[in-house]
């Protein structure tokens, strides 16, 4: 005999009656140490957050009965931010996976709509001039209008026999490159490179390449693993001088910022930290998710979050000087300059 069933609650079949779902969730029934605890941000940035994503993740919703947009954020900042896979972070907020993995799509496609937005090179000159300012003032290098490097992010062995994502220490892997500024605030972030790439390639196949063509003042610090140029000033490969010893530890104190600033990254956005494991996605997704975590870190910082609370203390890989190719005569000459009048 048949039996016939009207309606059937997907939540009330995997958790049991009673269960406590994050659907109905009210931020205000929670402490700000909750939130704090299990989603590693203050309420007022969270609800912030929320705003700003409530028109895109509106439009995402199919669902007759959809996620709230609260919902929705902090399931995704929970996974961001716990470096637990979807499975246990859905069961310590009270959601199906299957629910978690929408939240965290959803989410992840309305932050990296965000990054034209939040990431971005300011081209005024009176941006600049600050820019130039605040580098200055770390140890005494002019023109900087940012500090370059590329960071590999673990990700699962795509399911084809792609090699390009093996890097250099023989695990897979996202390349990202990353531009920021004194402060720790990103200007460029590019996350969906093949980590077998060299940075080199990186940089040259990159949209920033495009764009510093035409600079005519200033320039990125990158270290030896890059090339020289007008635009790209790298340490001295054989410092002789006194001089040119002073610019090489001004080089290195002022390059740093970008290498805390992805430290604190990785430690606050748990998921990225290969420590805790790998990202257990395609290199398309797991780009995703690493630009829209760069997009929360501009955002956190762009509302008075300090960018280096929870930097980790441990440095990232130390690289020598491993450009091989033939220097710039026009930027090796620019740099002589340089250092003959700011360290000389």
């Amino acid at each position: 005999m048949a039996i016939a069933i009207a309606v059937l609650d997907c939540d009330l079949l995997l958790h049991g009656r009673g269960h406590k779902t994050l659907d109905r969730f009210d931020l205000d029934s929670v402490s700000d140490d909750f939130l704090l605890t299990h989603f590693s941000f203050p309420r007022d940035f969270i609800l912030y957050l929320v705003e700003l994503l409530r028109e895109s993740l509106g439009r995402r919703t199919q669902r007759s009965r959809a996620i709230s947009p609260e919902v929705q954020v902090l399931a995704a900042l929970g996974f961001y931010t716990s470096g637990s896979f979807q499975t246990s972070m859905g069961d310590i907020i009270g959601i199906s996976q299957a629910s978690m993995s929408r939240c965290v799509s959803n989410v992840t496609k309305a932050l990296v709509e965000k990054a034209p937005q939040f990431i971005t090179f300011d081209r005024e000159a009176s941006g600049r001039e600050q820019s130039f300012q605040e580098f200055q003032k770390v140890a005494g290098i002019p023109g900087v209008l940012g500090v370059l490097d590329c960071v590999q992010v673990a990700i699962k062995a795509p399911n084809s026999e792609d090699s390009s994502y093996v890097n250099k220490k023989g695990f897979h892997s996202v390349a990202c490159q990353l531009v920021c500024d004194a402060r720790g605030l990103l200007l460029s972030a590019e996350t969906h490179w093949p980590g077998g790439l060299q940075d080199t390639e990186v940089l040259e196949r990159s949209a920033l390449f495009e764009q510093l063509q035409s600079n005519e003042e200033g320039w990125l610090l990158g270290d030896g693993r890059y090339p020289l140029r007008k635009w790209l000033m790298t340490p001295v490969e054989a410092p002789v001088s006194p001089a040119e010893f002073r610019y090489n530890i001004a080089h290195t104190a002022t390059h740093e910022i970008v290498d805390r600033t992805f430290r604190a990254i990785q430690t606050r956005f748990r998921c990225l930290d290969g420590t805790k494991g790998y990202l257990q996605y395609s290199p398309e997704r797991s780009s995703s998710i690493l630009l829209a975590c760069c997009v929360l870190h501009n955002v956190s910082l762009q509302s008075g979050l300090d960018a280096w609370t929870l930097e980790r203390t441990e440095p990232l890989e130390e690289h020598r000087n491993l450009n091989q190719r033939p220097e710039d005569g026009e930027a090796e000459e620019l740099r002589k300059q340089l250092i003959l009048k700011h360290f000389g």
